[in-house]
């Protein structure tokens, strides 16, 4: 259940960061066990709260499964304190709208008061149970994980994107069917929305956090409000009609006004929803929003992300110089180069699980990884298929990867994957900027790179990489020696 009673504790503490919530929970399960009663127990669901939602979004940018597994661990207790802060609020909604002298609001309490009991037991239960050694231990390691994405960074802007048009559509559909259901799920998504933004982006949420908690507080009074009646019901509270339709009516326009409200604000050009987007990424920075986020979540997993990261900027020159020369049939539907990069940055995640065969682990976890906003599942199936092929086996149709694909994408990520292929073995691992150059001259492609020794073990990797890329453009590659700039 919502409600709309504010607790201090909650206003004082909200710029805390992750180490701090998740040390409060220790010390609010101290305090909630000295009688579960109803400030305690608000407090240490708050803490809880905060932890579980600052993890779910920081487990978008890293997979480590830690993040799920704090989660996991205060989800019982979270639940089963709940069930236990349920009937604290809904005690509070009786003795507003009721009076000791109404027998509905006296039937109501004492179901209340022996459901409270049951509660108790409950949430003592699940406190005993809960590991606070292995939480102690998180506490210490997750917050230096999740220090390595500065708050307020535009990834997090791309992740609030996405919790806004998850509530947005559940906005919609509250609209279209009116349903209690469809209304306490789009408290869910706002509620989702808003602790992204309480979180992650502190100048958004000086500027929108009022709105946001009104909001919730608005639908969570519905809510309360709908349990409120349903329970009424359900242990036949009223003695009467007359008693059943005065309760229904006070019922039914305390909802009234909240929805009214809700729809004032959300409603309309002026709407917060509006104006909620308009400071979010959009057209073609959401694409490269989006890449920025893929760049987090690569860092987080690849090993040598600084290999990954050169071994983008020469995909990019070996890309652009074929396509210049009209060399590269790239396809209408999608934007090939981009899909280079993004295979490129991600070609390694693999080396996550192990190094030998790593090139499957990588398409895996590209293929299965939640497709940002602002791109397609297709063209992130396309980027996998092409990190998978960097090394190793060759894409051929029968492969599972290509056949993945739609039939028009097999040949461009075909061609994507013999550049990827070239330029991963073009690193020299030396420490410096690679910068390649692309000529064609009677049907040969030339490929200057600086530092290259054609009698250098390197050379015969290099022989064997630029094969692919030699049958997809059907005719020689050659890689020769430059001289490095500044080098004598």
């Amino acid at each position: 259940m919502g409600t709309s009673f504010a607790n201090p504790a909650e206003k004082s503490t909200n710029r805390l960061g992750l180490r701090a919530w998740m040390e409060r929970v220790l010390l609010e399960c101290d305090r909630a066990s000295a009688g579960f009663e109803a400030d305690p127990v608000h407090d240490l669901r708050v803490a809880l709260r905060r932890c579980r939602s600052l993890a779910d979004g920081l487990m978008a940018m890293d997979p480590d499964p830690a993040w799920n597994d704090m989660k996991k661990a205060g989800k019982k207790l979270f639940q089963s304190l709940g069930d236990l802060r349920d009937m604290h609020v809904m005690q509070e909604w009786v003795e507003k709208l009721g009076d000791a002298s109404d027998p509905v609001a006296v039937k109501l309490l004492n179901h209340i008061h022996a459901r409270e009991a049951q509660c108790k037991e409950q949430a003592f239960q699940s406190l005993q149970q809960f590991d606070r050694k292995q939480w102690r231990q998180w506490s210490r390691s997750l917050p230096r994980r999740a220090a390595r994405v500065r708050l307020g960074s535009i990834v997090f802007k791309h992740l609030a994107l996405e919790k806004w048009a998850a509530a947005y559509d559940l906005h919609k559909r509250a609209l279209r069917t009116r349903s209690q259901t469809a209304l306490h799920e789009l408290r869910i998504g706002i509620k989702r929305f808003r602790y992204t933004v309480e979180n992650f982006l502190p100048q958004q949420h000086a500027a929108w956090g009022n709105d946001l908690k009104e909001l919730q507080d608005l639908l969570g009074e519905v809510h309360d409000l709908d349990v409120l009646w349903a329970t009424a019901v359900q242990v036949a509270a009223f003695p009467d009609i007359e008693s059943r339709n005065r309760w229904r009516e006070r019922l039914t326009a305390d909802r009234s006004r909240r929805v009214d409200r809700y729809r004032s604000k959300m409603l309309g050009k002026e709407s917060l929803w509006r104006m909620w987007r308009a400071e979010l990424p959009s057209g073609p920075l959401l694409r490269s929003v989006a890449m920025a986020r893929m760049r987090v979540w690569a860092g987080y997993l690849d090993p040598d992300f600084a290999h990954s990261q050169r071994v983008v900027r020469l995909a990019l020159q070996l890309f652009d110089g074929l396509a210049r020369a009209g060399l590269l049939g790239i396809g209408p539907h999608h934007d090939s180069r981009l899909i280079l990069e993004a295979a490129a940055m991600l070609h390694d995640v693999g080396r996550a699980k192990r190094d030998k065969g790593h090139q499957r682990d990588s398409f895996k976890l590209i293929r299965d990884m939640a497709v940002p906003a602002g791109w397609t599942p297709r063209e992130i199936g396309m980027a996998a298929a092409v990190a998978r092929f960097h090394r190793g086996a060759l894409p051929r149709s029968r492969s599972k990867a290509l056949r993945s694909l739609e039939l028009p994408d097999r040949k461009v990520a075909t061609q994507l994957s013999a550049v990827l292929r070239l330029a991963n073995r073009l690193d020299f691992r030396n420490g410096t900027q690679p910068t390649l150059h692309v000529e064609t001259h009677n049907r040969v492609v030339t490929v200057h790179v600086p530092g290259y020794r054609a009698l250098d073990r390197s050379a015969e990797e290099i022989a064997a990489a630029r094969h692919l890329l030699e049958t997809v453009l059907r005719r020689p590659v050659l890689v020769r020696a430059i001289r490095a700039p500044g080098s004598h």
